[in-house]
């Protein structure tokens, strides 16, 4: 007998190890496939900020080949320190890793999710609900944690970092933070996050990726303080949709920016400030682009979960906008998804 339905992997695109790499002292993203073709291509800016000599050179050109190598492996080093996370760390919070509950999400945030699962439910009544930040960027705000769960996740997330395991950073733009999914927190938090609440909530915000489930996410926290990282360059997400809570600690400073999508002329005309509110959630497009202004005192550590429907982006990869090339990889990969072929289960009646 054969069994019921394709099995599904989840893949990134091969554009991952040569588009929008980011080159934190020149502030550039940049496409890198050889010598040749990074100074055809970036020659001229590359001299306008900073990079003159051919030392400079040699040296970013290290650094990308040394990034790109990064990537390659990046789901095979990310699955072992899971795994070495798994069996070595000791909570400082146990009840964190228990299925997500009510009593965690703020009240605002359960009523609009209720809502946008209800029969009947439509645009307007959802955003009678929300905050609405910018209607022309579509960009929105809502209560998501209490301050009770803020509080306990930060002070997980503290005990981590200063253990001595293995830790993978959020992105080669954020240097300090924690891949939830290392410690172990998708299945218990962002799972049923993205499931339950913000699978409606986004389905009327944003129809356009309705087409079909946002069925994976990356999630990480992103940690900005005074000798880290404090500030966010210009860049938009490897996602169809973005929510970013705000879980504290006390900081001034550090405002997101908004400009239009990234396909857009003069996209970042008049850009949209908006300030950061503990326990809070930013909505957004993932093609929006965005930043962060620099820190001014203080913490501040941020909750960014990215979201992702295969069905929108097994069309077009939104880093490359070009047909995904899809490469095998680990866990939810960059949420682009094959069908795998069907397991046949042969009974012989004797």
């Amino acid at each position: 007998m054969a069994t019921a339905g394709a099995p599904r992997r989840f893949c990134r695109c091969g554009c991952f190890c040569s588009e929008n790499l980011y080159v934190a002292r020149y502030g550039l993203h940049v496409r890198f496939r050889g010598e040749q073709q990074l100074l055809r291509d970036y020659g001229p800016i590359l001299r306008d900020r900073g990079c003159v000599s051919p030392k400079d050179f040699q040296q970013l050109l290290a650094e990308l080949e040394q990034e790109v190598e990064r990537r390659r492996q990046l789901g095979q080093d990310s699955a072992a320190r899971k795994a070495l996370i798994a069996s070595s760390y000791r909570p400082a919070r146990p009840d964190i890793y228990t299925l997500l509950q009510d009593a965690a999400l703020a009240p605002e945030f359960l009523a609009a999710a209720e809502y946008s699962a209800s029969p009947g439910a439509d645009l307007k009544g959802l955003l009678q609900r929300l905050e609405t930040l910018s209607e022309e960027k579509r960009i929105y705000r809502v209560p998501v944690f209490t301050a009770s769960f803020c509080q306990a996740l930060l002070e997980e997330l503290e005990h981590f970092e200063q253990s001595d395991l293995p830790k993978g950073r959020p992105n080669t733009m954020n240097n300090y933070g924690v891949l939830l999914h290392e410690l172990g927190l998708d299945e218990p938090l962002v799972t049923p996050l993205r499931e339950h609440f913000l699978q409606p909530l986004m389905a009327l915000l944003y129809p356009e990726y309705s087409g079909g489930p946002l069925d994976s996410h990356r999630a990480f926290v992103v940690k900005y303080a005074p000798g880290q990282d404090r500030e966010l360059g210009c860049h938009y997400d490897n996602a169809e949709l973005t929510l970013n809570v705000a879980l504290g600690k006390a900081f001034t400073g550090g405002a997101l920016y908004f400009g239009g999508l990234f396909q857009a002329p003069a996209a970042l005309m008049e850009p949209l400030e908006v300030e950061h509110v503990v326990g809070q959630g930013i909505l957004h497009r993932g093609g929006q682009l965005h930043g962060a202004r620099p820190l001014g005192t203080g913490e501040r550590w941020n909750l960014v979960v990215w979201l992702r429907a295969s069905a929108v982006r097994n069309r077009l990869c939104p880093m490359c906008c070009r047909e995904p090339d899809l490469v095998d990889d680990e866990g939810f990969g960059d949420g682009f998804t094959r069908e795998e072929p069907t397991t046949v289960d042969v009974c012989v009646l004797t």
